[in-house]
């Protein structure tokens, strides 16, 4: 296989924001021979030490502000840094500044074909479902991205991939130029990130940039009767495939049915739960066959692939109530694919922390629907209360252990509580993991304790 990074080879590359995706962009611009300046607006002392590293590497370190970007040729920007007018003007100059996706897939080797998932929610079990479905058809799979691992600190890897699949979010779509999936994926678009964005179009306008470059010979995977996604699809030249009941992948409660070809696939058959991850293979399957994958693989990882933590995660039935732990529902749409995608009729929703913008409109219909109540913590505790009203009772919780124990109190056999906070973890925990860790430990307290008699 070609590598295309040759062309980096005494380029003058800056790269601003020395995140974990900054890191890996100045560690590939430099394996392939450029000059590079890093750019943060933290001091190098207090940098991780993958960023400090690089100083042994002859990387010259500026604060952003102090930054020169005019005489170089080439800006990598890190996916958390926002727009800026210096990079606005570097671009008018005639300098190119693209983000480190774009900068990994660029260094590929040229045969290598990747896929891209993309949308508010359900991204990453997309992508490492798409992923597991490859592996099953004994390809070497890098899976990773907005998930996990920066791509650019494997594209050297050896043997070379026989497929990439990348989770991407709308961040890493802002700056892509080259950027030409053979699949791309678009699972939905609903309110997030709008103190980044200045209105919902816009944010699903950077989504939609994945489609830009694609071609006749690529598929664009977008759920059916959505305008915004298909809209977003329409604007690169991918063969459209739409996913749902009554898409070119068909979902009924029973089965998946491919009508391109007419293959079944038994939703008995999935380990994941829920309606939403239904959707969610249906979108892989399109993806995967377009990758290359049988439908015999596909079939092979639907029996074996489990919920990524914090995803819709069932963690304990206790008194016929079940337990499941959606710490990574971070928005108000996550919440609702949430709740809809409940096999229980009712649910007690835990939510809250620190809020992230956008109305709670969407939450309180979908509580209207299937809420028995709703217990709420951290910062967005009074702003949630106030939109629901007196649609659910609500509760107040100071602490994660009490939500739990109240969320029990308030559920009925047959019920489920569902952990799905609709905002960032930040006021009360270090992430989404750490607090998807502390709803696992405060129901297995309650498990273990006199009420108990989990099944």
């Amino acid at each position: 296989m070609t590598a295309n990074g040759a062309y980096l080879k005494g380029k003058r590359v800056v790269v601003v924001g020395m995140g974990a995706s900054g890191v890996a962009a100045a560690n590939l611009a430099l394996d392939h021979g450029a000059i590079v300046t890093a750019c943060d607006d933290l001091p190098l002392a207090s940098l991780s030490d993958a960023a400090r590293a690089l100083a042994q590497r002859g990387v010259t370190f500026r604060p952003i502000a102090q930054a020169k970007y005019h005489g170089v040729d080439l800006i990598v920007v890190s996916p958390g840094v926002p727009p800026r007018a210096e990079l606005d003007e570097a671009i008018d100059s005639g300098v190119a500044v693209i983000g480190e996706v774009e900068l990994a897939v660029s260094c590929l080797p040229k045969e290598t074909p990747y896929a891209a998932v993309g949308g508010t929610n359900g991204k990453s079990t997309t992508t490492s479902l798409l992923g597991a479905i490859l592996e099953a058809d004994e390809k070497r799979v890098f899976i990773g991205g907005n998930l996990g691992e920066p791509l650019a600190n494997h594209v050297d890897d050896q043997p070379a991939y026989d497929a990439v699949v990348l989770e991407v979010s709308s961040f890493q779509m802002e700056r892509v130029d080259a950027f030409h999936p053979r699949a791309a994926i678009l699972l939905n678009v609903t309110p997030d990130h709008l103190d980044r964005y200045e209105s919902l179009a816009s944010y699903a306008a950077a989504k939609g940039n994945m489609f830009l470059r694609q071609t006749e010979a690529d598929v664009a995977i977008v759920p059916v009767n959505d305008p915004v996604c298909l809209a977003e699809a329409k604007r690169g030249q991918g063969k459209i495939v739409t996913f749902g009941p009554g898409g070119d992948l068909d979902l009924d409660d029973q089965k998946l049915t491919d009508r391109r070809d007419g293959e079944i696939y038994l939703l008995s058959d999935l380990l994941l739960a829920g309606r939403h991850n239904a959707a969610n293979l249906a979108a892989t399957v399109g993806a995967a066959r377009a990758m290359g994958a049988s439908p015999a693989a596909i079939r092979r990882a639907m029996k074996t692939f489990r919920a990524l933590p914090h995803r819709t995660e069932r963690v304990a039935e206790i008194a016929g109530v079940r337990f499941y732990d959606d710490s990574k529902g971070t928005n108000v749409g996550a919440v609702v694919t949430a709740l809809d995608g409940l096999y229980e009729a009712r649910c007690v929703l835990v939510a809250g922390g620190k809020e992230k913008g956008g109305s709670y409109q969407p939450l309180v219909d979908a509580l209207a629907r299937r809420g028995r109540a709703a217990v709420l913590i951290g910062e967005a505790a009074d702003a949630i209360a106030a939109a629901v009203g007196d649609v659910v009772p609500v509760v107040r919780a100071s602490s994660m252990d009490q939500a739990v124990r109240e969320a029990a109190r308030l559920a009925q056999p047959g019920d489920a509580v569902l952990l799905s906070p609709a905002c960032s973890s930040f006021d009360m925990f270090r992430d989404y993991k750490d607090r998807g860790d502390a709803f696992v430990r405060a129901v297995r307290a309650l498990e273990s304790g006199p009420s108990g008699g989990a099944s």
